[in-house]
């Protein structure tokens, strides 16, 4: 799919502005576009796409259930349908309505949540989304992604627009910067390789990708150690043929995640490459089974070692054997 950032005129922006503006483009050539949200038209960024298109949008309160059941009964009725809550409401709340309502019965919901891992920082456990891959990678039917940054966020919504399927896409509040200049094509199912090294490799997602590609440059700065970084923005379907390809280097492979250390990209790279029969070195890092620190996301991350620093010393000691 051909990169349209540029058309945009959007660069280091958090990529829930780049989602809202990518959807107000669509909406103005596209009638069946509706967005549904629960009391989170501010926190979503949509203030702009309801002054725009006020028939197009739906509010339905506090009420993430109904947020899911009416969304999945607009899209069957043909509406190409953006169901929008903070990440930790909507995947709990409202889980049996995303089995049902939306997978089940195959009704293509793009159910997108807002604020997610602990984008939400010092609010705490309750506000943190630290189990969405998990128990979203047991439904069937559902495609999971995590756009890393503004270009991966625009194509991410073009294609979930289009997609006849149920698409769940995770965003933080942050703002990112565009990884790569040159990377033209973004498919779902599909890591996209934004840097090339030798000695390892570091497969990110979402907001994490950031910091796992400057551990990288710090490594090849302070260790001589050169990483391959990853941005595997889908988390299911997982891109095994990359995989593959990664372990048959037979180095070490480093995993890094806003989420749980259970359920989540690690533990889903780690079963496929076990199972694959590859034994690369290996080694997730994520949040850990406790309830977080309080503090802000950046805190949060340095805390428990998924910064620039954490990530570079977790990669020197996995190359060291």
């Amino acid at each position: 799919m051909e990169a349209t950032i540029e058309n945009i005129a959007l660069k280091h922006q958090a990529n829930l502005e780049v989602f809202s503006k990518t959807l107000q483009m669509l909406a103005e050539h596209d009638r069946d576009i509706i967005v549904v949200t629960s009391d989170s038209r501010g926190s979503g960024k949509l203030v702009p796409f309801s002054q725009k298109f006020p028939d197009q949008i739906v509010e339905v309160g506090i009420a993430e259930q109904n947020l899911v059941g009416v969304s999945a009964g607009l899209a069957s009725t043909g509406k190409k349908v953006f169901a929008v809550s903070p990440a930790c409401f909507l995947t709990a709340r409202a889980l049996e309505q995303i089995k049902n309502d939306v997978a089940y019965s195959d009704n293509p919901v793009k159910l997108i949540g807002i604020s997610a891992g602990v984008s939400y920082g010092a609010l705490g456990s309750t506000h943190h989304s630290l189990h969405d891959f998990a128990v979203l990678r047991t439904i069937n039917n559902l495609v999971i992604v995590a756009p890393a940054d503004n270009f991966e966020t625009e194509q991410a919504i073009r294609l979930a627009a289009e997609a006849d399927f149920p698409v769940y896409l995770r965003f933080g509040k942050k703002a990112m910067e565009l990884l790569s200049e040159d990377e033209k094509t973004f498919e779902f199912g599909k890591g996209r390789i934004v840097r090339e090294g030798a000695d390892l490799t570091i497969i990110a997602t979402g907001e994490t990708v950031a910091p796992a590609l400057q551990a990288a440059e710090k490594l090849e700065k302070e260790s001589r150690l050169t990483a391959t970084v990853v941005s595997m923005h889908t988390i299911k379907p997982l891109d095994y043929n990359l995989l593959d390809e990664i372990a048959l280097s037979g180095k070490p492979i480093l995993t890094v995640e806003e989420h749980s250390i259970y359920g989540g990209l690690g533990e889903a790279c780690a079963s496929y490459l076990l199972q694959a029969g590859h034994r690369n070195a290996f080694k997730i890092i994520a949040i850990p089974d406790e309830y977080t620190v309080t503090g802000s996301q950046q805190e949060i991350f340095a805390h428990y070692g998924i910064s620039e620093e954490g990530i570079a010393a977790t990669a020197r000691k996995l190359c060291q054997g």
